[in-house]
């Protein structure tokens, strides 16, 4: 307050000129080019309840809606070629649907696979250290079916995924953590699951002829059932 009796109000005149219209006349109209949400917190300073529930539905409307259309071959290319092939991490595959993708003799080394639909030929791939793992929400990645006949994935997260009656012949599975994963009627034989996490893995009807289960974190149970 001044010698004059006036309040210096020391905030930005943006935001504030979008609090002093409603004020005026009880409408929010906000100009092109400013943002909503620092019109927000300035409501929130003020204590204007009304004004905040306006902004907050304002906010929400403005948001772009989520795109949950397939990705095409050439978006996913493009994906690709834009990712650095320099970086110590992988790219993001996350949540995409690459059910039509043929991923056979690729490296996706350190990618992050989580929630992925990747019911495809990834033979001979390698996928060393890759995320493929599921969320305690339910949903898993999934690799129902696939061919991962001799795919390299050591050292992978797969918690929850689910890989039933998929082909692993000659897969490396070393050291992978599997806990909740199902392999129902999976074919593992010769597979190398040395080190891995079994935890709660179905394995009903899955073929492990050969396989290797040395060094297991936790020990099978008879009630997964394999063959």
């Amino acid at each position: 307050q001044d010698h004059k009796g006036a309040f210096l109000i020391d905030r930005s005149p943006e935001y504030f000129e979008p609090i002093l219209n409603y004020l005026h006349h009880g409408q929010l109209i906000v100009n092109d080019g400013i943002n909503l949400l620092g019109v927000l917190e300035e409501a929130r300073f003020f204590g204007i309840y009304s004004l905040i529930e306006h902004l907050e539905v304002a906010i929400k409307n403005s948001q772009p809606l989520e795109d949950h259309s397939p990705i095409s071959r050439k978006e996913f290319v493009r994906f690709l070629l834009a990712t650095p092939t320099k970086s110590e991490h992988g790219a993001d595959l996350s949540r995409l649907d690459l059910g039509y993708i043929n991923f056979k003799m690729a490296n996706l080394s350190h990618c992050n696979l989580a929630h992925a639909i990747l019911c495809s030929d990834l033979s001979g791939s390698v996928l060393d250290c890759a995320n493929l793992q599921g969320d305690p929400s339910g949903l898993k990645a999934n690799l129902e079916g696939a061919n991962l006949k001799g795919v390299d994935m050591e050292g992978s997260q797969m918690t929850g995924i689910n890989l039933r009656v998929a082909t692993l012949k000659n897969a490396k599975l070393k050291n992978c953590n599997l806990r909740g994963a199902t392999l129902a009627a999976t074919d593992l034989e010769k597979c190398d699951l040395s080190g891995c996490d079994l935890q709660e893995v179905n394995l009903r009807g899955s073929n492990v002829k050969g396989a290797r289960f040395e060094e297991m974190l936790t020990p099978l149970h008879m009630s997964q059932s394999v063959r």
